[in-house]
C-alpha cells in the first residue's frame, strides 16, 4: 500500500496540471472556433490513438516492467505538453496541432491504463480492490474541483502560456514519484502460459479470454453501449454551457468544479466503503443513475444550479461505476495477463466513444441546433423541455443521451451472465490453487 500511495501522490499532482490545461485549451479552442465540432475533434484525436493501440500496449505491458511503461506513458503525455507550450510561446498554435498532441499523447494513454490497472493487483490486497481504485477516482476528483476554477484565475494572471508551464512540472513530479517505489513481478498463472506466442497472438489473447468468458463479455458489451450515449453528453457539456451563457467562463468553471466535488464525494465513499458486495449493482445501478440524474439533468438545465446539481450526481456516480467494474476484473483475471485482458476490455467498452465523438460536433452544429432555433422544426416540440436559443439543441441530445442510458443500465439485469458474473466466473486466485476448475 504505500508504493501505491506514493504512486498516487504523483498522480494527484500531475492530474491536476493535465485539468488545468485541459480547461485553458478548451477556452482557448471555442474562443478561436465557436465551434462545437472543433472541441468534439479534439476530444477525439486524443482518444481514439489510445483505443486503437490498446490490443498491442497491453501485450507489451504485460511483457515489459510495468514501472517503466508507467513512466514512459507519464513522459509521452509531457511531450506533447512541451510541444504546444512551444508553439504558444511562439505565436504559432493552431487548433489542428491540439489534434495532434491529442494523438500523441492519446498512444502513450494506451500504455498508461493496463499497466496502472495491472500494477495495483500487485501493490494491493484482493480485499482492498475497491478502496484502491476509490482513492484513485478520488484523486482525480480532488483535480477536477481545483482545476477549473484556478485555471480560469491562472488564465487572467500568467495567461496559457503559464498554464501549460506548470502542466509540464506536474509531470517530471509524476514520474519521480514512480521512480520511488518498486513494483513486483506478477507470478506465472496457468492463463498467462496458455497466451504466451508471438506479439500478434498475445495482442489478441485478451479478446480470446473475454470472448471465451460470456459474464465478462456481457459487462463489457455493457460498456460499449453506456460509453456511446454517455460521450455526447461528456463532449457537449462545455460547448453547451458556453453557448447557453454567452462564453461565461465563470459558469463552466463553476459547474466542472461542482462536478469534480461529485466525484470527490463518490471517490470517497467507495475508498472508505469499498462498494457493494455485490459489485454488479455498484455498476449498473451507477449506470441508470448516472444517465437520469445526471445527464437528463443537465438537459433540462436552464441555471447555474441545476446543471451543477446535474453534475454533481453524473460524477459523483461515476467512482462507484468504474470501481466496482475495476474490482470485478482484477478479481476475476490473474495478474500476469491484466495487461492484455485489460487491453482488450478497454476496447471493446470504448471503441464506441470516437464514433459518438465525431457525430456529436456535426449533429449539434447542422442539426439539433438549427432546429431548436426559433422558428426551428424541433423548438415547437421541445421547446418547453429545454427551452429555444443558443445551446439548446446540445441539451436536447443530453436529454436524449441519458434516457438511453437508462435504458442500458436497465438491460443488463435482464441477463444472467451479467448480473450474476461474480457467481458465475471463479476468482483468479481460486483458479489457481485449484479450489474452482476454469471456465
Amino acid at each position: 500500500m504505500r508504493s501505491f500511495l506514493v504512486v498516487l501522490a504523483g498522480q494527484v499532482i500531475s492530474l491536476l496540471g493535465s485539468a488545468m490545461t485541459q480547461f485553458a485549451l478548451t477556452v482557448w479552442a471555442y474562443e478561436m472556433t465557436g465551434s462545437a465540432t472543433a472541441l468534439a475533434l479534439t476530444a477525439f484525436f486524443g482518444f481514439a490513438p489510445g483505443i486503437l493501440l490498446s490490443p498491442v500496449a497491453g501485450a507489451l505491458v504485460d511483457r515489459w516492467d510495468r514501472r517503466l511503461v508507467m513512466m514512459l506513458s507519464d513522459l509521452g503525455g509531457g511531450l506533447a505538453t512541451v510541444v504546444l507550450f512551444l508553439l504558444y510561446s511562439a505565436g504559432n498554435l493552431q487548433i489542428w496541432h491540439l489534434y495532434i498532441a491529442g494523438a500523441v499523447a492519446g498512444a502513450f494513454a494506451a500504455f498508461q491504463w493496463p499497466a496502472y490497472s495491472a500494477a495495483i493487483s500487485l501493490m494491493v490486497p484482493k480485499q482492498q480492490y475497491g478502496r484502491a481504485n476509490g482513492l484513485l477516482s478520488l484523486a482525480e476528483s480532488l483535480s477536477g474541483v481545483v482545476a477549473p476554477a484556478l485555471a480560469a484565475a491562472l488564465l487572467v494572471m500568467i495567461g496559457l502560456r503559464g498554464v501549460l508551464l506548470i502542466d509540464i512540472v506536474t509531470f517530471v513530479i509524476a514520474v519521480s514519484a514512480i521512480l520511488a517505489i518498486r513494483i513486483p513481478a506478477p507470478p506465472v498463472s496457468e492463463a498467462g502460459r496458455a497466451g504466451k506466442g508471438s506479439l500478434l497472438q498475445e495482442a489478441v489473447y485478451g479478446f480470446r479470454y473475454i470472448a471465451a468468458r460470456r459474464s465478462l463479455l456481457g459487462l463489457q458489451l455493457t460498456f460499449f453501449f453506456i460509453n456511446l450515449t454517455a460521450t455526447f453528453t461528456g463532449v457537449l457539456i462545455a460547448p453547451m454551457l458556453l453557448a447557453r451563457t454567452g462564453s461565461d467562463e465563470s459558469v463552466l468553471a463553476a459547474v466542472q468544479s461542482v462536478g469534480s466535488v461529485g466525484g470527490i464525494v463518490g471517490g470517497l465513499l467507495l475508498s472508505l466503503w469499498g462498494g457493494p458486495k455485490r459489485r454488479v449493482h455498484g455498476v449498473l445501478l451507477s449506470m441508470i443513475g448516472a444517465s437520469l440524474f445526471g445527464e437528463v439533468v443537465l438537459g433540462v438545465g436552464r441555471s447555474v444550479w441545476v446543471w451543477s446539481a446535474g453534475m454533481f450526481m453524473m460524477v459523483a456516480l461515476h467512482p462507484i461505476l468504474n470501481g466496482s467494474n475495476q474490482a470485478i476484473w482484477q478479481a476475476k483475471v490473474a495478474p500476469d495477463v491484466q495487461g492484455r485482458v485489460f487491453a482488450a476490455r478497454r476496447m471493446i467498452a470504448q471503441i464506441s466513444a470516437p464514433v459518438a465523438m465525431l457525430l456529436a460536433g456535426p449533429l449539434a452544429d447542422h442539426v439539433f441546433e438549427p432546429a431548436m432555433r426559433e422558428g426551428g422544426a424541433l423548438a415547437p416540440i421541445f421547446g418547453g423541455l429545454v427551452g429555444t436559443g443558443a445551446g439548446t439543441g446540445m441539451a436536447l441530445m443530453m436529454v436524449i443521451a441519458g434516457i438511453l442510458g437508462v435504458i442500458v443500465g436497465a438491460s443488463g439485469y435482464l441477463f444472467k451472465a451479467i448480473r450474476d458474473v461474480e457467481v458465475l466466473l471463479p476468482d483468479h486466485d481460486a483458479e489457481r490453487i485449484g479450489k474452482v476448475p476454469s471456465p
